[in-house]
């Protein structure tokens, strides 16, 4: 009997093919042992376990309250976002509670009443640990989707970002990327990041409410648009580099980057129509757990893998104190149907796998590989194990027995990590290539004065010091001005430009309507009128100055002479009333404003 019911359990994997079984006991010749498989967790509603954060803080409405309007009627704001209310509030955990038939609840943001400053929020869906998604990521938007977009994924707690997906209703014009669709890449692309426009033109905010991530489109180019051929898929997940881990992740994050228009350009007039509002995000998948367990349970407040094959930690991810004759090793798909379970062994002992037997490494190498000395962690060569992956950007690899980890050692093409995964400080990731391009890494090129440092984030924009703008930080705001850094301008007892013009005009002789048109730019911080006195060369060259930019002020008013000869200009104030002689308009200088040729009196 019982070996009717171990010859059972050694055919359940064979039926299922889910890799939903972790070991079997079986009888042999040598006596009965257990067989080890490769395994999985079951997937579930990764949204049940998930931690929200929104930011920036206070863009989440109702706090003052606020009446919101809605697409199709924008003149009718009866809608109320009141955070004292329950009734009337709108708090992140709506994204995720269950839903009666037919009643949406929803977060939803403040609106863009300081329009033109953007109107921007950061969703961030935190695990605590590695997670493999298994199909489409679903947001549903209610009063229509963001115009633009950007979907990114952490591999490390959110400790750094990379892109997953760009969302925008013209792709080029946002991101300088052509639009793409998921279903359309091919086999030695399925991990590639790319820019959709498919969920951000408007379609009526009732009508189209989803924005999705493609993980099934990707899927299919391997298992077919019915995801029968899941052998294939296993295969080229194992084979395929990078393509596994495009699907895992410990944490999501939206970046909402512009609300819904209604199909139209911002009006001034409709600021309370435009805003976020997200009623569910939908998000399947399973615990990663390397093929070494089947079961993931909540332990404090975090998922955590049930691990088997004598492996431990949140992930499986190393081996048990007393199974380390060999590098930890995560299980794999291949051979089909049933894997490798690479499982850890003890000095001497054999473990089984399914079809075969595996015998535990020599204990004079193991003695000699593994060896923990935690003053003082070994680094072996890579040489004698066979799993280093850098992504072409290292040909040499380094176990460190201390850590248990196997690391790549001097990443080029300016990329750094365990796996020349990430981008060294001062690049940030080219999106649109693979993770084995020698331009994975784009160098960041901050303004050396306008930004902080030489560091960028994950789209390539420089933290840029007070008054600087720009990706680049190469740029001032429109209250600063350039000088070697930018500089805020002075904004105090500002006289108009008509009424100083009047003002100096009469005093040249010159009426105010002779000033007509000859406004300066107003992004020239500095205006100079040059006068040119009488026809001699011996007569100097004087100038009134005038500083400025929202506004002139006579007090801050010079004039400057400079003769033929070489030498500094003489410099003297104006009073507001004096005269430098008869003047009359010349014409208008675009930098420097009105042009005056001016005899003198004496």
């Amino acid at each position: 009997m019982l070996h009717l019911l171990a010859l059972f359990l050694h055919c359940l994997p064979l039926a299922s093919g889910d890799y939903d079984i972790c070991k079997s006991w079986v009888t042999t010749d040598e006596g009965p042992s257990w067989e080890f498989y490769a395994c999985q967790p079951k997937v579930m509603r990764l949204k049940d376990y998930v931690k929200v954060k929104v930011e920036p803080s206070g863009i989440t409405c109702g706090d003052p309250p606020e009446r919101f309007c809605s697409h199709e009627n924008p003149y009718l704001c009866s809608n109320e976002c009141d955070a004292s209310n329950p009734d009337l509030a709108h708090p992140p955990q709506l994204m995720f509670d269950r839903e009666d038939e037919g009643l949406a609840t929803y977060w939803q943001s403040v609106t863009w009443s300081r329009y033109p400053s953007p109107l921007e929020a950061n969703i961030t869906l935190s695990w605590n640990k590695s997670v493999e998604l298994t199909d489409d990521v679903v947001v549903t938007f209610e009063y229509g989707r963001p115009t633009v977009m950007v979907l990114e994924k952490s591999l490390d707690n959110g400790r750094t970002w990379q892109p997953y997906q760009f969302y925008a209703e013209d792709c080029m014009e946002a991101f300088g990327m052509p639009a793409r669709r998921a279903r359309d890449l091919s086999a030695s692309g399925a991990h590639r990041v790319l820019c959709t426009e498919e969920y951000s033109r408007w379609a009526g905010s009732k009508k189209e409410k989803h924005v999705r991530f493609e993980v099934r489109d990707r899927f299919a180019i391997f298992a077919g648009p019915s995801l029968r051929n899941m052998d294939n898929l296993y295969t080229r997940l194992e084979s395929a580099k990078g393509l596994k881990e495009f699907f895992t992740l410990t944490d999501l994050r939206m970046r909402l980057l512009r609300p819904a228009l209604g199909g139209t350009y911002v009006q001034r007039e409709n600021l309370y129509k435009y805003f976020y509002a997200i009623s569910n995000i939908e998000v399947m998948g399973r615990c990663k757990c390397n093929l070494h367990a089947n079961l993931c349970s909540v332990r404090e407040g975090s998922l955590q893998c049930e691990c088997e094959h004598n492996t431990t930690g949140p992930d499986c991810g190393k081996c048990k104190r007393s199974f380390r004759t060999r590098s930890w090793r995560a299980g794999s798909y291949l051979p089909l149907p049933h894997g490798s379970p690479n499982a850890c062994a003890a000095a001497g002992s054999a473990v089984g796998t399914a079809g075969t037997s595996t015998a535990a490494p020599a204990p004079a190498k193991a003695s000699r590989l593994f060896q923990l000395r935690p003053k003082s962690p070994q680094v072996m060569p890579i040489e004698e194990f066979e799993d280093c992956e850098c992504y072409g950007h290292s040909n040499r690899c380094s176990y460190i027995d201390f850590l248990n980890v196997v690391t790549c050692v001097s990443c080029k093409h300016n990329t750094r990590g365990q796996h020349c995964q990430h981008c060294r400080l001062g690049y940030y990731r080219n999106g649109s290539a693979e993770l084995d391009d020698e331009n994975v890494c784009i160098e960041c090129n901050c303004n050396q004065i306008g930004s902080v440092h030489d560091r960028c984030n994950e789209t390539g924009f420089c933290e840029c010091r007070e008054g600087a703008t720009g990706p680049k930080c190469d740029d001032c705001l429109p209250t600063h001005y350039w000088r070697q850094g930018c500089y805020r301008l002075l904004r105090r007892r500002f006289y108009s430009y008509e009424a100083f013009m009047g003002t100096w005009g009469a005093a040249v002789g010159i009426s105010p309507q002779a000033w007509a048109g000859g406004s300066p730019n107003a992004r020239t911080p500095a205006l100079a009128l040059h006068l040119q006195l009488g026809q001699s060369h011996r007569v100097p060259e004087r100038s009134l100055h005038i500083s400025g930019q929202d506004g002139f002020r006579p007090e801050d008013a010079y004039f400057t002479d400079r003769a033929s000869g070489p030498g500094d200009p003489a410099r003297s104030s104006w009073n507001g009333s004096q005269s430098p002689g008869s003047c009359a308009l010349q014409g208008t200088l675009k930098a420097l404003g009105p042009v005056l040729r001016c005899t003198s009196h004496s």
